[in-house]
């Protein structure tokens, strides 16, 4: 009799854990979004021009650099997601609710800067990738443009959510590119693990942009305006957690294949790159015509992503800080200033790249540099807001939270500080 109770109580238990389990699943696949595209939108062809020079020019040496970054990531990304939860509202909205209109008009100007750098960049690598088929640049940057205002802007939020996430499948080529390049396993783990410059010119602005580009500012706007219009709620937090968490790690894996697919075939020969496109060509004597065409595959997915994300961020932003709602679900003659932002972003950020004088290659890279300075306001705007108990309750950054935030963004800080003085 004891053993048949014993046996239903452990059965009882097993048929517990398991209901537990699958609604911890369910809950994940019902918050999942969020994280995997504000950070896979990250490895974006500005991000993928800088991991790639990176590797070029500094071998495995940086690495470490990313995984600071990739770090960085997860804590404030965190961070922004727990306040697009806990007050279901985005960034700019908070900071002109508490502070006024003039502080978010203030904070959005180097926003607006820092978006449209990187949405120019976005459309640079279209052109780019777009090059290496032999389309020349005016016509494919026109039809990505098109192509993405029109799947943003006409459609729902869930159908608009359900067709990035399946395009950021497209980031599993560099994988394979970094996987067929057969990089040093040794020197992977030590440029990872030991920090270090080097002699090699260029190293801190390598660096710097790695920053910048792993942490973009527009970035951290999206996942807070993005989560509360998702409109996840305060119980689905420690979903929305993992959601980002692992948005950011696949960023900085997918960023350091990259990074040893160059530093494994491109820097042993001395062979620098201008951009990506460069890095898929480069890599075709060197490590084969499928590494070359996953490459070059990877980066037009990529941009296509980041071209639809990035403007969003800005339309949320202009939105929140003039005092207006913008949704994705939201009909244009009710959120008339959210869509025209998009179209608009997008329509100056082609009209930039569509100038034959434009250098790209400059834009590309020294844009995720400027993202890094561009960063620190709203590093220091984030983890006030974080702090305040009124907000967040108990989820309010504690102690050791106030602590560590304050360490990352004088990291960044001083980064910056430290390139700007080179430069002079």
């Amino acid at each position: 009799m004891r053993f048949l109770h014993g046996r239903r109580a452990r059965q009882h238990h097993r048929l517990r854990r398991r209901l537990h389990q699958r609604r911890g699943t369910v809950g994940v696949l019902a918050v999942l979004g969020p994280g995997l595209l504000a950070g896979l939108s990250d490895d974006d062809p500005a991000g993928i021009t800088t991991y790639s020079i990176m590797g070029a020019d500094h071998g495995y040496r940086l690495l470490w650099v990313l995984l600071a970054s990739t770090l960085l990531l997860i804590l404030f990304h965190e961070l922004a997601a727990r306040l697009g939860v806990m007050t279901g509202k985005g960034l700019l909205a908070l900071v002109r609710e508490r502070h006024g209109e003039r502080a978010a008009l203030a904070l959005l100007a180097p926003l607006l800067v820092a978006n449209i750098g990187t949405l120019v960049a976005e459309f640079a690598g279209v052109a780019a990738a777009a090059s290496l088929a032999g389309i020349p640049r005016g016509p494919s940057v026109a039809a990505a443009a098109i192509v993405v205002c029109g799947l943003v802007l006409g459609s729902n939020f869930h159908r608009v959510e359900h067709v990035l996430l399946a395009l950021s499948a497209v980031f599993v080529a560099y994988i394979g590119a970094g996987l067929l390049a057969h990089p040093d396993a040794g020197s992977t783990v030590d440029g990872l693990l030991v920090p270090g410059f080097g002699s090699g010119e260029g190293a801190l602005l390598a660096a710097v942009a790695c920053v910048g580009t792993t942490l973009a500012p527009w970035g951290l706007t999206f996942m807070q305006s993005y989560v509360a219009d998702k409109r996840l709620k305060p119980a689905e937090l420690r979903f929305e957690r993992i959601d980002v968490a692992t948005g950011a790690i696949l960023t900085g894996v997918i960023g350091a294949f990259i990074v040893v697919a160059c530093a494994a075939t491109l820097h042993p020969i001395g062979r620098s790159i201008e951009d990506a496109s460069d890095a898929a060509l480069a890599l075709q004597p060197l490590a084969g015509r499928l590494t070359s065409l996953l490459f070059g595959g990877g980066l037009i997915g990529a941009a296509l992503l980041a071209a639809a994300v990035v403007p969003l961020a800005t339309a949320y932003s202009v939105s929140e800080a003039l005092g207006h709602e913008g949704r994705l679900d939201d009909p244009p003659d009710r959120a008339r200033i959210f869509y025209a932002s998009y179209a608009g972003s997008v329509v100056v950020a082609v009209a930039i790249v569509l100038i034959p004088s434009v250098p790209l290659v400059p834009v590309l890279f020294l844009t995720q540099a400027l993202n890094a300075v561009l960063l620190l306001p709203i590093l220091l705007v984030v983890r006030r807001l974080a702090s305040d108990r009124t907000l967040v309750g108990e989820h309010a950054l504690g102690r050791f939270g106030q602590g560590g935030t304050l360490a990352a963004t004088a990291a960044v800080a001083a980064s910056v500080v430290v390139l700007g003085a080179q430069a002079l």
